[in-house]
């Protein structure tokens, strides 16, 4: 159903909306400009490597972000849509941080299939409550002064399912943060009976440093999020400072799933190629974070 309407009432929707907007192409220029900077390393780390599960998996998010904040930009993808995207980009998400503590713990079966479990429960209680969200949420067209909103009405328990998907996924990256933490510990206090080992320490530097830096900034969401179930924010939905919340938190949501997510991976793939070209011991050693053999050309006989 269209509305048309000229009604002055309607104009802090309006402006809330414009406000909106200025952050939507802030969060799609960042996604973009990020893809610009790195497209070297991409190139030589990704393209020109042997391909694996981590090159497709990094392909998926890089530019299934650039093609969504392309659309989103845009404007002509919708509220459902847009759930389901970012569903499916935390998934993948999951899949890497998987394959990572999966090479950290030695390969070990056992906490291969406990984080598994752990990450398929969490996953389909997202995707359960997603879909009952989708079903009970509802849409018109209003045209208000020649603008063209769309008007969402969240029926059912919307804040209650919504609320509980963010503390599952905050359950999960608080999981992977204690337990990437906790074999990191352990090689470091090997590495003092063992010298030798520097390699592999600084590999779990690197380790670390990485999925420090992406639980940072998923934590620092996970507050923004938290902050949007105020009644505060629900009062005041119209005012300029909800809608630079708001705003402030989609950035975020972008940043952190289509920029952090792949940096993820060209973080250990470029040090692994320093550690190749600089090392000749190194050039022989498999990637203890994804178990694969990255080849790097250099002027050695690797």
């Amino acid at each position: 159903m269209t509305v048309v309407s000229n009604d002055p009432s309607w104009w802090p929707l309006i402006n809330a909306s414009l406000i909106g907007s200025y952050f939507v192409v802030a969060g799609s220029v960042a996604v973009m400009y990020d893809w610009a900077l790195t497209l070297g390393q991409e190139v030589e780390l990704i393209w020109r490597q042997r391909w694996s599960l981590m090159t497709l998996l990094y392909l998926s998010v890089r530019y299934a972000g650039i093609g969504y904040a392309a659309v989103y930009m845009l404007g002509i993808i919708n509220y459902d849509t847009s759930n389901w995207i970012n569903l499916i980009a935390s998934a993948m998400l999951g899949v890497i941080m998987i394959a990572r503590l999966h090479a950290m713990y030695q390969r070990s079966r056992k906490v291969l299939i406990f984080i598994v479990v752990i990450f398929l429960a969490i996953r389909i209680a997202d995707v359960v409550m997603l879909a009952i969200v989708t079903v009970h949420i509802s849409s018109a067209e209003y045209i208000l002064f020649g603008t063209h909103q769309c008007m969402i009405d969240y029926a059912g328990d919307f804040v209650f399912l919504d609320s509980m998907a963010s503390i599952l996924d905050t359950v999960w990256e608080v999981l992977a943060l204690c337990l990437a933490v906790w074999i990191a510990v352990k090689h470091f206090r090997e590495l003092r009976q063992h010298p030798t080992s520097e390699i592999i320490g600084d590999c779990f530097t690197v380790l670390m440093k990485t999925h420090v830096s992406y639980f940072a900034s998923f934590l620092a969401v996970s507050c923004f999020q938290y902050g949007l179930f105020s009644p505060t924010f629900s009062m005041n939905l119209y005012s300029l400072d909800t809608q630079v919340y708001i705003g402030l938190t989609q950035t975020l949501e972008m940043v952190q799933m289509f920029v952090l997510g792949p940096r993820l991976i060209l973080g250990v793939r470029e040090y692994h190629a320093e550690l190749v070209a600089n090392s000749d011991t190194a050039s022989t050693m498999t990637s203890i974070v994804f178990e694969e053999r990255v080849h790097v050309s250099t002027s050695s006989s690797v």
